[in-house]
């Protein structure tokens, strides 16, 4: 058990990611730390971290579909995790509070199956090939899901931005002869 243990935030990550629920999230892991340990005669050796979050992940998604799709918009308080880290300034916490509120409003936009990847990538850093055996679905299907994930990211956060735009700053004449905007947020 200790080979998976040490795995227990990226486990939680993953499963509050998928939940939108602290508390589902914490049960889901716990569920999975029960299936790792009554399963672990199954367990072939190799990357203990990819079977773990393998197993998370089933046991979200069979959650998901006992629960329904119905209640899985929850939003999730960053605030909770943020616990015990020194505040910057004001202002500087406000910007990050602004920034994370966008991005987290845009990864809880995103379909199941490109949100995973993403958080499986970026932030747990996983491979391709770990993804691929983590989700169960091919390589080519990691890559282009990521690709496609990020370009609906981008797309997402562009337009939350921009509905939060205070100021617009025309540029009447660049270098190339073309008119050019830049929207600043605050």
């Amino acid at each position: 058990m200790a080979l998976f243990i040490v795995h227990l935030d990226a486990a939680y990550n993953l499963a509050r990611w998928l939940m939108h629920d602290e508390t589902e999230a914490e049960d889901m892991v716990q569920e999975a730390y029960v299936r790792v340990a009554s399963h672990f005669a199954g367990f072939r050796g190799g990357d203990g971290r990819a079977w773990l979050l393998t197993i998370v992940r089933n046991s979200c998604y069979d959650r998901l579909r006992q629960k329904g799709a119905s209640d899985r918009n929850t939003d999730f308080d960053e605030e909770l995790h943020s616990a015990g880290r020194e505040a910057p300034n004001p202002e500087t916490a406000l910007l990050l509070a602004e920034r994370s509120e966008l991005v987290k409003k845009s990864l809880a936009e995103l379909p199941a199956e490109y949100r995973e990847v993403l958080i499986l990538r970026e932030m747990e850093q996983l491979s391709y090939r770990e993804i691929a055996d983590i989700a169960g679905i091919p390589l080519g299907t990691v890559m282009s899901r990521i690709s496609r994930a990020r370009q609906q990211l981008q797309r997402t956060l562009f337009d939350l931005r921009n509905e939060g735009a205070v100021g617009v700053v025309f540029s009447a004449h660049t270098g190339s002869g073309r008119a050019a905007s830049h929207v600043t947020a605050p």
